[in-house]
């Protein structure tokens, strides 16, 4: 039957490259930025993405004297993603839509400019609230050119001027009313800055957009779905995992692979963040979840959404992809962060690789990669408890899937129960952070399980285009084996991960699934935040817990630390909501609304409540 579907929802230096005139100082400014301690210029504090600072001061053995230094309230209640970038001794820190960005002075802890959101002729704000998914999250800001940059949730791409906060230009990115918006944190490289698209669950066709950072103008566009000349595909040269070995995708790869013109609504949106290899010149992130959700109503593999892509960051020209999981039945999202690691390893042919992508996906594999060929050298579960599929099989690239966990296989309006994991994933979009010094891999986990029913569902344009009914729970199992734990309520998990075997090196519990993004330094520790609330930091060699400090509000941000003045600080956003919050963020009360939420994390509010709040935390 046809359900409607309810809306829901660097110093000196620097400032000498600053004043350099010329397009490509641009890049060599953000490059110069992202080595520097004293700035935090991007999402991923490099271009790898790794979240690694070489900084010492808080470490294993001082971390326990740590304090809260001083707060900032933002002056908005919803959800709070994203991280603060610090650039040139300003921090900037933004709120979700309607946005403002503060740059802040640290010194005197006050505000240096402040950008407020006014809509455009045309824009109906309330409009666009109600086609942004769970919950109005933005994920962050970018920098390069004397700009700080907002991908607006209007669809609209802002460049402010990173002193004054004046708008410098504006490029319109996507149509709100077709269900587009923006939430996700640009990427500024060369004399571009990349913005992808939401709006997968508005049956929005995802892509990749290039605007020159000058101007605003247009550079190029690059669709995930569709034919080749739209997609940026070279049918001869575009190379995937085929038969044990990379091979050309060959003419019409994705248009093969729909039913019809389902790929014009098939989702494949590109959310979540970007890494940059310089020496390849190439660009890495992944594409969402095919629309709707109802697998019944899209037959064949649905390329390329669920996927991950390289590209020319000059031309855009799509180099090698990687579907992940194909024809996807689970809402397996598959834009979760890429970080680049330098490691040496063997496959297992014995061929050596050393220039490595790794990728934690919401299907619950832990994947790596050659990233300069896109050869697939390990595909492991980095939470045993995944049971859609028994393994990857490494000749196809294809996960093995178990029909009992199948929602295409039971049909429409059949309740398919214990999934595991849910659509949440075992991993979010709150990225990993990767350690040079340990050589792991941080993860922060998501333990629960789902019960999915998918439903036939209309495409009407702005229109919510889901087709499933979800209720999400704890996993009650063991995230390194897998065995059932009944009594274990746990729906987080803190992992750590080898990316040369794919062996979960070591786990620990975590109350609520962790929605923050992670720092590691080279004091061996790792720092994150927890929906409950807690900044917490742990010991890199064995996860040991050495500081946790309540603040505010529940944590979905991202943490940064950076050096001033001969001192190291951290800080992070509080302010609960995202999809694990929408049902506080959004007023929400039914167990299966915000997509099965709100039943799963309604005890929540027994330990945080809504409102945004930036802590700076220091030593003594």
């Amino acid at each position: 039957m046809i359900k409607p579907v309810k809306s829901w929802l660097l110093a000196s230096s620097v400032a000498a490259m600053l004043a350099a005139p010329g397009m490509s100082q641009a890049n060599a400014e953000v490059a110069a930025l992202t080595q520097d301690n004293s700035s935090w210029a991007t999402w991923g504090k490099d271009y790898a993405g790794t979240r690694y600072s070489p900084l010492t001061q808080i470490n294993k053995d001082t971390a326990k004297n740590l304090q809260p230094k001083w707060t900032f309230s933002t002056g908005m209640l919803r959800g709070h993603e994203g991280g603060p970038l610090v650039v040139n001794g300003l921090i900037y820190i933004h709120t979700g839509f309607p946005h403002k960005v503060y740059a802040l002075n640290q010194d005197t802890q006050s505000v240096v400019w402040e950008y407020n959101y006014a809509p455009d002729a045309g824009t109906d704000p309330q409009q666009v609230i109600g086609v942004m998914c769970c919950d109005v999250v933005n994920r962050g800001l970018a920098y390069g050119d004397g700009k700080v940059f907002l991908a607006q949730g209007d669809a609209t791409l802002v460049a402010l001027d990173a002193k004054t906060g004046k708008v410098v230009w504006k490029a319109k990115n996507g149509d709100t009313k077709q269900g587009m918006t923006n939430t996700n944190a640009p990427l500024v490289v060369k004399d571009k800055v990349f913005v992808g698209i939401s709006g997968g669950e508005y049956g929005v066709r995802g892509f990749i957009a290039a605007y020159n950072i000058k101007n605003g103008s247009p550079a190029w566009k690059a669709y995930s779905t569709g034919p080749d000349a739209e997609m940026k595909i070279n049918p001869e040269k575009t190379m995937t995992w085929t038969d044990g070995k990379m091979a050309p995708v060959g003419k019409d790869s994705s248009l093969k692979t729909w039913q019809g013109d389902q790929w014009k609504i098939g989702g494949g949106t590109t959310w979540g963040w970007y890494s940059y290899d310089p020496q390849l010149n190439l660009m890495y992130y992944g594409s969402g979840n095919p629309s709707t959700w109802n697998p019944v109503q899209r037959p064949g593999d649905n390329k390329w959404s669920m996927t991950i892509w390289a590209r020319d960051v000059d031309t855009g020209e799509a180099k090698w992809v990687y579907q992940m999981t194909p024809h996807d039945e689970w809402d397996f999202d598959g834009i979760n962060e890429m970080t680049l690691v330098d490691l040496p390893m063997k496959d297992a042919n014995g061929n050596e690789h050393s220039k490595l992508l790794t990728h934690f996906d919401r299907n619950g594999f832990g994947y790596t990669l050659d990233r300069a060929t896109g050869e697939l050298l390990v595909a492991e579960k980095f939470d045993k408890a995944v049971n859609w599929a028994s393994h990857v099989d490494m000749k196809s690239g294809r996960p093995q899937v178990q029909t009992q966990y199948s929602t295409q296989a039971g049909g429409e309006d059949h309740n398919s129960k214990g999934i595991c994991p849910s659509a949440m994933g075992s991993k979010n979009e709150p990225p990993v952070t990767f350690s040079p010094k340990s050589k792991l891999i941080y993860i922060p986990g998501n333990h629960t399980c789902m019960d999915y029913e998918p439903f036939a569902v209309e495409y009407t344009a702005g229109q919510p285009y889901v087709g499933a009914t979800l209720s999400i729970y704890p996993a009650k199992a063991d995230v390194q084996t897998g065995q059932p734990t009944p009594d274990r309520l746990n729906m987080g998990s803190f992992t750590a991960w080898d990316p040369t075997t794919g062996k979960i090196a070591w786990a620990i519990d975590e109350p609520f699934s962790l929605w923050s993004g992670m720092v590691s330094t080279a004091g061996d520790i790792v720092i994150y935040g927890t929906l409950e609330g807690y900044l917490k930091i742990r010991d890199a060699n064995n996860g040991a817990e050495l500081y946790k400090f309540k603040t505010p509000s529940g944590v979905i941000g991202n943490v940064s630390t950076w050096e001033h003045k001969g001192k190291q600080y951290i800080g992070v956003l509080s302010g609960i909501g995202g999809w694990a919050g929408v049902g506080m963020a959004a007023g929400l009360e039914g167990e299966s609304e915000g997509l099965g939420a709100v039943g799963a994390y309604k005890s929540l509010g027994a330990h945080t409540k809504l409102g945004g709040v930036f802590t700076v935390f220091a030593l003594p």
